[in-house]
């Protein structure tokens, strides 16, 4: 990784505002995502992952409900492909692991390459969710 950063496992009570932000700038404002479907309700109930770079700016998350499927994963533009996804993953998977859940994922097309990458293997037809093509995966 380029930039030094500081990944933790938070809760949406500690961390709701620093989350949002991610979430709302990379998905509604970058992807379109409506907020109606960004904002489900779930996220009380999930484990979720906060990356923060150097200066304590919020620039990473992802989610994993309590079945371990794991999702919301968001890295800032200025960001991206400096292994900070790699490493919100493979803390998950670690949990998944240590507390004998299996984990699974909804991955936008674009991204399956990366989580095949990760030993994910998809295991269904392309759908659409929020007007984005995804497959379903599982860690083989």
């Amino acid at each position: 990784m380029k930039n030094k950063i500081n990944i933790s496992i938070v809760t949406w009570q500690e961390a709701e505002s620093s989350l949002r932000h991610i979430r709302t700038c990379v998905f509604i404002e970058e992807q379109s995502v409506p907020a109606t479907l960004e904002w489900d309700g779930l996220d009380d109930t999930c484990l979720h992952i906060l990356v923060s770079d150097g200066k304590n700016n919020p620039v990473g998350t992802a989610r994993m409900q309590p079945n371990g499927h794991i999702g919301r994963m968001a890295v800032m533009k200025d960001y991206r492909h400096q292994g900070i996804g790699s490493a919100m993953l493979e803390l998950l998977v670690t949990h998944c692991k240590k507390h004998k859940l299996q984990p699974h994922l909804d991955a936008q097309v674009n991204a399956i390459h990366f989580y095949e990458q990760h030993d994910f293997k998809s295991t269904s037809d392309v759908f659409m969710d929020a007007g984005i093509p995804h497959k379903h995966m599982e860690l083989k």
